[in-house]
Parts: C-alpha cells; structure tokens; sequence
C-alpha cells in the first residue's frame, strides 16, 4: 500500500531516537525532504528512518554537517535508497572514517605519552620532548596533530 511508504514526523522520531526538533532542523538543512499533508502535516519516506539514522551516527563519529550534507545529497530524493546508493557513500567516506580512527588511535598511545605541545609539565614530556624540541615542529599538539 503506497500509505505505507510515508510516517509522520513523531513516528520518524520514535524510530530514530532523534528530536523533533533535530529532524525539523535536518529538513531546514535540506538534509530531509517532507511531503505535507492535506493539513499540512509533514510526512516522510519510511526509508527516511535510515537517512536520519545515517545522519546521527556520522554526527556521533564528529562528521561536519557539511560533510553529511554532501554525502546525503547523493542519495535519490523521493525514492528509497537501493544498496548501491549506500555503497557509494560508504566508498566515499572511507577514506575520512579512517583518518579520524587513525587520529583516534594515535591520540590513545600518545596520551600516554608526551603529546608534544610543550608544557614539560609530566616527568615522561621531559623524555620525549626533551627542551621543547616539538615546539619547533609548529604549535599545539605536534606529536598528535602534524
């Protein structure tokens, strides 16, 4: 049944877990697209639940919304998504997804470490950046971000 293809916005939050006011802010973004209603109801493609779920679990791995935004537009509007749609966008964010575990893994070791930002303030800094030698690599954390 074709009613079947489209939930109302409290369904589509119940579904989620997102706000109703976060999924309002998604469509302002044109991250969403809603049809209305006779009374002017917002209702959505029951493949939206996946697009919203998409979108909180790039929010949780820290993607820019610009970034979701340029992944999302490559999704067909009005139509549900077909696994290539979603294997292309999983191709093109690959190489992000890994820098940022790549980061994660390397700010877990160096914690534990000397981050090289040049406090001296840990017994091991004095080891690993004995006077300051990061300090010439450029500012902030150069052992982390380089």
């Amino acid at each position: 049944m074709i009613e079947d293809r489209f939930i109302s916005i409290g369904d589509l939050a119940r579904r989620t877990g997102a706000a109703v006011s976060a999924i309002r802010f998604y469509e302002e973004k044109g991250l969403l697209t809603s049809l209305r209603t006779r009374g002017n109801q917002r209702r959505f493609l029951r493949s939206d639940i996946r697009r919203v779920s998409f979108i909180l679990i790039a929010q949780k791995l820290g993607l820019a919304l610009a970034e979701i935004e340029r992944e999302l537009s490559a999704l067909p509007q009005g139509r549900t998504p077909t696994l290539g749609d979603w294997e292309r966008i999983s191709r093109s964010m690959r190489d992000s997804i890994d820098e940022k575990i790549a980061l994660l893994e390397l700010t877990r070791r160096k914690l534990d470490e000397c981050i090289g930002c040049g406090c001296l303030s840990l017994a091991k800094c004095r080891l690993y950046n004995a006077d300051d030698e990061a300090g010439a690599l450029g500012p902030g954390p150069r052992f982390v971000l380089k």
